[in-house]
């Protein structure tokens, strides 16, 4: 598979980025490694960059793709939320900066055989990491109908999913439910005619994907984390897809921009909060209207951007 895919908001993450040449850089979702091969660019001889993903292939093309960095460039394959470890591991106490483009990436997408689509045919798989064991199939062929309603609507926001839910299971009585077209298919007949906005199928795939992937799992802990990581002055970029993500990151950089939370009649501080980060995207950036033309993933992009103080 050739790992291509448009880096969303390029401009905008390099420049919120303020990439110093001789700094330490995290791109804990290496992608396409549209947004590496940018830090790279403007790192020096001193600069380096540690890439992560959890999609083998994607390691293996960006290897390719960035060759000439080879020197300066860490690869990792593994999820981003384990970063902090591998940096204790290299021996790297603090980062100048770090970036995270969450959520599926297009060549996932695009490469039918993945399963990630509703509108292409192939087996239920899902996963980002082809090496761990659960799949969308287990999801949809092995979890109880209460815990498939609790993903639809924890990770999806479906309002249909106890009938969508019930569908599956009635359907899977009979004989597994093996593919993308199949399922989507299913979920399609669950929903009332004409009151479809966009394909029905789209938030169930998205909740399971997410609980293939563990996607939400421990995000917000590991954005406060990899934040404190942050050298003074050190920015971190996270990009979002949907609500939910997007959420959580914003909580996550609220918390650590808060001052002391003592009651505030209370006479002097005890809790010992201090502010860690100025949020500098008071609202999210968006994609300009030109890039939404170009690239249709980026029109539900938001990027947030913090920096250590």
């Amino acid at each position: 598979m050739e790992f291509r895919h448009i880096p969303v908001m390029y401009r905008e993450v390099i420049e919120g980025l303020r990439i110093r040449p001789d700094g330490i850089y995290v791109d804990g979702t290496l992608g396409g490694a549209g947004h590496s091969e940018g830090i790279l660019n403007r790192l020096g001889a001193q600069g380096r960059l540690i890439a992560c993903d959890l999609d083998l292939s994607a390691i293996e093309n960006a290897k390719v793709r960035l060759a000439e960095y080879e020197g300066k460039t860490t690869y990792l394959h593994d999820d981003y939320k384990n970063l902090i470890a591998h940096l204790d591991r290299l021996n790297i106490p603090s980062i100048s900066g770090a970036l995270f483009d969450l959520g599926v990436s297009s060549p996932q997408i695009d490469t039918p055989e993945r399963g990630f689509s509703y509108m292409k045919d192939a087996p239920l798989d899902m996963r980002m990491d082809v090496t761990q064991r659960l799949t969308a199939y287990d999801v949809v062929n092995g979890y109880e109908g209460a815990e498939l309603i609790r993903i639809f609507r924890e990770y999806g926001e479906e309002r249909l999913a106890p009938k969508i839910a019930a569908a599956i299971v009635r359907e899977r009585a009979k004989a597994p439910i093996e593919t993308t077209l199949q399922l989507a298919a299913l979920i399609e007949r669950a929903y009332p005619k004409g009151k479809q906005t966009g394909h029905p199928a789209k938030r169930v795939f998205q909740a399971i994907r997410i609980e293939v992937n563990g996607e939400l799992e421990g995000l917000e802990a590991f954005i406060k984390a990899i934040t404190l990581r942050l050298e003074k002055g050190g920015r971190i970029a996270v990009i979002t897809f949907h609500s939910l993500e997007d959420r959580i990151v914003k909580n996550a950089f609220k918390e650590l921009e808060k001052d002391c939370i003592c009651d505030k009649r209370m006479p002097i501080c005890t809790c010992g909060k201090r502010k860690e980060i100025e949020i500098l995207t008071k609202k999210p950036i968006v994609a300009s209207d030109e890039e939404r033309q170009i690239n249709k993933r980026s029109e539900s992009a938001k990027l947030r951007i913090a920096e250590r103080i």
